[in-house]
Formats: C-alpha cells, sequence, structure tokens
C-alpha cells in the first residue's frame, strides 16, 4: 500500500477534490520534478514568500540562503513554513472563458525546519545539492572557505503533511464541441539550452547539468 500524508487542517484540499494527491510517490515526484520551490512564512503578522533552489532527501526538504538572512533566522528559530513547488504543463483552451484552465503538478509542504549545524553533514547535503543540480561537478569546485561556509545557512524541514494538485487533462466541456474554436492543450515544456562559456574561457570541459524530470 501507497504511504500517504495525513490529511491536516492545514493541508486538506477543499477545492477540486478530484485533482488532490496525498500520496508520498506523487509528493515526492513533484518536488523533484524542479530545482525551485517558494518559502512562506509569517513574521509578525506580515507573510513573507521566498524563492529558492531546494533538495530533498527521504521526507526531509532542504535549501539554503544568508546566514544573515531574515529567512534563515526566522525559520532556524522554530517557526513554521510551508514550502511550495509548482510546474506547468500545458496551457487547457476551452470553448469558453470559464472552461479555460491550465494543466499543472503543484504541492505544498508544511514543517518547522531546523539549521543544519553539523560541518559533515552540511557537506554533504551541499554536495548532493549539485549533484542534482550539475552531476559530478561538486569534486571539481573550488573548496568552500570556513568564511563561506560561516557565511552560509542551511535549513531542514521534515515534511509533517503535504497535499498535491495535479491537472493533467483535455478540455472539459466536451457538450459545447458545435461551438466553432479550437479547443484542446497546448504543452509547456522546460529544457536545457546550449551552455554560454563565462567570458575568462574553459578551464575544463563541462559535466552537463541535468535538470530532474517528472514521470507517472
Amino acid at each position: 500500500m501507497t504511504a500517504e500524508f495525513k490529511k491536516s487542517d492545514r493541508s486538506r484540499v477543499r477545492r477540486g477534490l478530484k485533482r488532490a494527491r496525498y500520496d508520498t510517490e506523487t509528493v515526492y515526484a513533484i518536488l523533484d520534478s524542479h530545482i525551485l520551490c517558494h518559502v512562506g512564512f509569517s513574521v509578525d503578522g506580515q507573510p513573507h514568500v521566498i524563492p529558492t533552489s531546494h533538495w530533498r532527501e527521504g521526507n526531509r526538504l532542504y535549501w539554503h540562503g544568508s546566514s544573515a538572512s531574515g529567512m534563515v533566522r526566522h525559520l532556524s528559530a522554530g517557526n513554521p513554513a510551508c514550502v511550495t513547488v509548482s510546474q506547468l504543463d500545458g496551457l487547457v483552451l476551452a470553448r469558453s472563458g470559464f472552461s479555460t484552465s491550465v494543466n499543472y503538478r503543484s504541492v505544498m509542504c508544511y514543517g518547522v525546519p531546523e539549521l543544519v549545524t553539523d560541518e559533515a553533514e552540511f557537506d554533504r547535503q551541499m554536495e548532493l545539492f549539485f549533484e542534482r543540480l550539475a552531476p559530478g561537478r561538486w569534486p571539481q569546485l573550488r573548496p568552500m572557505t570556513a568564511q563561506e561556509r560561516k557565511a552560509t545557512g542551511m535549513l531542514v524541514m521534515e515534511i509533517e503533511d503535504a497535499a498535491a494538485k495535479v491537472r493533467a487533462a483535455p478540455p472539459g466541456d466536451g457538450e459545447e464541441a458545435d461551438w466553432p474554436v479550437w479547443a484542446g492543450v497546448v504543452p509547456l515544456v522546460q529544457k536545457l539550452q546550449a551552455p554560454e562559456v563565462a567570458p575568462e574561457g574553459e578551464a575544463a570541459p563541462l559535466n552537463h547539468p541535468v535538470l530532474p524530470t517528472f514521470g507517472w
């Protein structure tokens, strides 16, 4: 049986129930399909949403930023966060504006982040992040200095509960097929372009980065 996240008051999907998914397989796959997340949190009643790169190991999400940033300082103090990832897969062009939609995959994850303070674990997670971003590149890089490590705050969040929503379907207005307008889906894809060498030139060949892909 596929494991599922609990449906809590904060994670339960209330609109578009047929698109809701709570199983860990779908949630993890959406998280792994992208390298950009948005971290939401509130400070003194003021909401903030910060885009940043993320990675996952098991049921834990990781991201990093400046150790002096408001996000890192606030979340490492034991405050809750909501981390979202979304992927736009297509424009669903229906026969009316009301029925027009998009195909997408999205997930919301809740938990309380902590600061990664163990130096060996910090280095291990940085290598995992770079393996996602550009496989084989971490050993080639100049090692981090003590000052750079001190300036970098890494957060880890155990996913307490999560919910995904997925739409992957044609327009839902087949009963209006006689209306004289084109209807269907225009797929959207993300792909790598040709690398652009730094102005200083190449010192070694590029290990091609491979963006994560999502499949059913």
